[in-house]
């Protein structure tokens, strides 16, 4: 019978340490490597996810140029293996050099096996996270399970893309809600995709971004002489569309007055351009966004009521960043693939207080703000993996408005726990259940309690 037990490799020169070690290990498939040779040897035949390295290795046992070449040529040959460098007592500044050339995490001698149990423990678990993560990451844009070119893990955003799936083929308008920065238009380019229209163009607009003066001129067309500057006839948004699908982004910013030739379009299909008298009829799908609340607008007359039901025949909301558990490190890692191969390609990926700090971010920029940093962060960086320091990621203070009842704050960390285990176990609640520490039919009957069935 194969053993399944996690691989854990030992590069130790003091045969005295590597007994304790083997003693303290029994729930591992151990490795035990004196030198650099038997170190890579194991590594290349095993491939074990963790590593616990001695600095001081023959044949500079009391130096650390051998342990750091060792911790080179791990990390060139395999760069997801987890590196727990091990340094002398006080020698502090070999560790922090260890971890700026890559090593994951450090322990001192004399060694506190407890500690370091913990350590390496951590490390088995972050690596299997990570390499979920970069499974999802290498197959999300190519699964059919999944919308488009989006990625994420979190079956909050599945459902979204599921609910896109099925009105793909249906004749009707779409509108997504969300905030800015949550992908809308990525959504509503999946949508194209998904639909009959594919082979006809997907053109998208920004209706918050253009004058209202030009507005109706991008999204109408105009004739030549219509007005100054109009010296060629030119075909409007919704025309340039003609067989495919239209984006309206910001459509709650479109003026009332153009929000009835609009509607006048969405009810017979036809435009006129500016200056023309000819209606021309255009098969257009329309696909719309916006981050405020058309209910509000209406109520206070800002937005026609008669084309929102035109246009909000089928209704997304498009969860924030923050409501998708375990989604801002997976995006993360994949920005820093796709910006370090154009941008810096010595770095390599995140440090483990890279991937806390992402993890306890609110981002409340979604994922626009998410990308950003990490496109800065990957130019800035110094060393082969992005830091916390280089995403300008530190603790926020809490403002006057933070919530202080004890109770609240318990449910609201009991609830944030157990959307990431969900999210983390592919919404297995046995599996779920053993990494919240609670038995299932509690981890059941919480769930119900907090609404998250």
């Amino acid at each position: 019978m194969s053993d399944t037990r996690p691989k854990l490799l030992i590069v130790e020169d003091d045969a005295g340490l590597q007994r304790q070690l083997r003693w303290a290990y029994d729930g591992y498939q151990l490795f035990i490597a004196g030198d650099r040779e038997e170190a890579l040897d194991v590594l290349r035949s095993e491939e074990p996810p963790v590593v616990t390295l001695d600095l001081g290795l023959p044949p500079d046992p009391d130096g650390i140029s051998e342990g750091m070449a060792v911790l080179a040529q791990i990390l060139a040959e395999r760069p997801g293996t987890k590196v727990i460098v091990a340094s002398g007592h006080g020698d502090r500044a070999s560790a922090r050099r260890a971890i700026a050339e890559g090593a994951w995490d450090f322990y001192q001698k004399p060694i506190d096996i407890d500690s370091l149990g913990h350590i390496v423990a951590r490390a088995f678990h972050v690596h299997a996270l990570e390499e979920e993560n970069r499974r999802l990451a290498q197959t999300a844009p190519e699964d059919d399970r999944v919308l488009g070119r989006m990625i994420t893990a979190a079956p909050e955003m599945l459902k979204v893309a599921r609910m896109i799936e099925r009105v793909a083929n249906a004749n009707v308008t779409v509108m997504l809600l969300g905030a800015s920065g949550t992908g809308k238009e990525l959504l509503a380019k999946g949508l194209h995709e998904k639909s009959d229209r594919v082979s006809g163009p997907f053109v998208a607009i920004n209706c918050a971004a253009i004058p209202e003066t030009l507005l109706e001129s991008e999204l109408f067309g105009h004739e030549k002489g219509a007005f100054t500057g109009a010296i060629k006839t030119t075909a409007g948004k919704i025309e340039q569309a003609e067989g495919g699908t239209l984006f309206l982004d910001e459509v709650g910013d479109i003026p009332l007055p153009l929000q009835v030739k609009l509607l006048r379009f969405l009810q017979e299909r036809v435009v006129e351009r500016i200056g023309g008298r000819q209606a021309i009829p255009v098969d257009t799908r329309i696909v719309c966004a916006t981050h405020q609340n058309l209910e509000e607008m209406i109520a206070a007359q800002r937005f026609r009521e008669d084309l929102y039901y035109r246009l909000a025949e089928i209704v997304v909301r498009i969860p924030s960043l923050a409501e998708r558990p375990g989604d801002a490190v997976l995006l993360a890692r994949h920005f820093v693939s796709r910006y370090a191969r154009e941008l810096n390609p010595q770095v390599k990926g995140l440090s483990g207080d890279a991937v806390a700090a992402i993890d306890a971010w609110g981002w409340p920029g979604n994922v626009r703000e998410l990308e950003n940093r990490v496109k800065r962060s990957v130019i800035l960086a110094d060393g082969k993996l992005v830091t916390a320091a280089d995403l300008d990621l530190t603790a926020r203070e809490d403002g006057d408005d933070a919530v202080v009842n004890l109770r609240a704050v318990r449910e609201a960390a009991d609830q944030h726990a157990i959307r990431r285990a969900m999210a983390r176990s592919d919404g297995n609640v046995s599996s779920a259940a053993r990494m919240l520490g609670v038995s299932r039919p509690t981890l059941y009957d919480l769930m119900k309690a907090y609404n998250l069935g």
